[in-house]
């Protein structure tokens, strides 16, 4: 055996095997690979934007649970004052009752008082028919003297 057709004959086959290597299996290798580059490119995109998403969504519960909370607070001051409108009505409202109460026991006590006066009168009146009647011994007619009686009243 010749050493020189040996090393040749390897070359030949060596160059044969690496053409069809390149031609045949390294595309569909290097095909796979770049299908699992682009996954992985994809993959790490698409949990950036998750991450930015993720950031932006906890920006927004931040800015509803503010918004949330200043509602809250306006619609507790709302109610505050609300109650304290409704108290101010209600005491209102009391004293104006209160009022009219007042009005009314003294509107009561003064027509008492004149029922009283009124009553008052009348028995003088008799007290001083009878009084009369007892200085003059004779009998005085109420009815026949009634004007007379009416004065008698309106003086005391």
């Amino acid at each position: 055996m010749n050493l020189n057709a040996t090393l040749v004959f390897q070359m030949l086959v060596f160059f044969i095997l690496a053409w069809f290597t390149m031609k045949f299996v390294w595309p569909p290798l290097m095909k796979s690979i770049e299908e699992r580059r682009l996954k992985i490119a994809e993959g790490l995109a698409s949990a950036e934007k998750g991450k930015a998403e993720l950031v932006q969504a906890e920006a927004r519960i931040g800015q509803i649970e503010a918004a949330a909370k200043s509602d809250n607070q306006a619609r507790l001051a709302q109610a505050e004052k609300q109650a304290a409108a409704l108290i101010e009505q209600a005491r209102k409202d009391a004293e104006a009752e209160r009022a009219r109460i007042l009005e009314q026991a003294r509107q009561e006590a003064q027509q008492e008082a004149q029922r009283a006066r009124e009553g008052l009168r009348d028995a003088v009146a008799q007290l001083a028919v009878k009084g009369a009647e007892e200085i003059l011994k004779r009998e005085v007619n109420a009815q026949v003297h009634a004007e007379l009686l009416g004065q008698l009243k309106a003086q005391l």
